[in-house]
């Protein structure tokens, strides 16, 4: 017993507690870390098919090695999820410079697109585009995703994601019509002026609630007309100008009655 207890006070002891707890926390981590995209993560014709399009279509303005230039910023490190995100939506390749990239018909196909993110993944570790489970409204919790969109979101996309206007002729989007991929890459990189809401801002999960949460905005208002869905401020123009309109009319069908 006393040997025992001399090993256990050694004052070596202090010294590989602490490795083991170090090595215990790496591997936690290495099981929970958000996942990203890296360059073995698909295979190197996709890569040489990626680099030969960005060459061709997106070194003008990144630069050959995607380092950025004046025009337009670096690549390295934004991970594939960014790269399908503004690819398939048409943003990239942009058409001009302004205040904001325009959604307009995508100019590649999805092996394109792949390819693509392939190759600016095989350029530094990023956030990986979701998988279909990840992305699956009927998985989420549409009324814990409300919370979460009000909370975080609303106050540019609208209570129910029909977009708005903000700053410098900048302007968050409608939802109604984005896939459930695309918001969820939307939260997951923060393209435009939007901020980076990463894992552990908002969880996977959260992030399916939300979609699941704007997704069933899409089936109409129960309450029947949606107005555009913009709140107060149609609501508002419909109460006076509908409203008060009738009353009005009313008021003076009445008083030529009486009279």
């Amino acid at each position: 017993m006393k040997a025992l207890a001399a090993r256990r006070h050694h004052r070596s002891a202090p010294v590989v507690l602490l490795l083991l707890a170090l090595l215990v926390t790496g591997g936690v981590y290495a099981v929970l870390a958000p996942s990203q995209a890296r360059a073995d993560t698909a295979s190197t014709q996709d890569i040489e098919t990626g680099k030969k399009l960005f060459q061709a279509n997106c070194a003008t303005c990144h630069g050959l090695d995607a380092q950025g230039t004046e025009t337009a910023p670096s690549l390295i490190g934004v991970g594939a999820a960014s790269v399908d995100f503004q690819v398939s939506t048409g943003r990239m390749p942009a058409e001009i410079n302004g205040p904001q990239a325009q959604v307009k018909p995508r100019q590649f196909d999805d092996d394109e697109t792949a390819a693509l993110a392939a190759y600016v993944a095989s350029l530094g570790a990023g956030p990986a585009i979701p998988t279909d489970e990840q992305v699956d409204p009927a998985k989420g919790n549409p009324a814990t995703g409300a919370d979460i969109f009000r909370t975080n979101c609303a106050m540019c996309h609208n209570a129910v994601g029909a977009g708005g206007a903000l700053s410098e002729g900048k302007y968050a989007p409608s939802l109604f019509k984005t896939s459930p991929r695309n918001i969820y890459q939307a939260m997951l990189t923060g393209p435009q002026s939007m901020p980076v809401f990463n894992d552990a801002n908002i969880t996977p999960d959260e992030k399916r609630d939300v979609i699941a949460y704007l997704v069933a905005q899409r089936d109409g208002s129960p309450g029947g007309a949606t107005l555009g869905s913009l709140g107060a401020v149609s609501e508002g123009i419909w109460a006076w100008i509908v409203g008060i309109g009738l009353l009005v009319g009313a008021a003076v069908w009445i008083g030529a009655k009486s009279s």
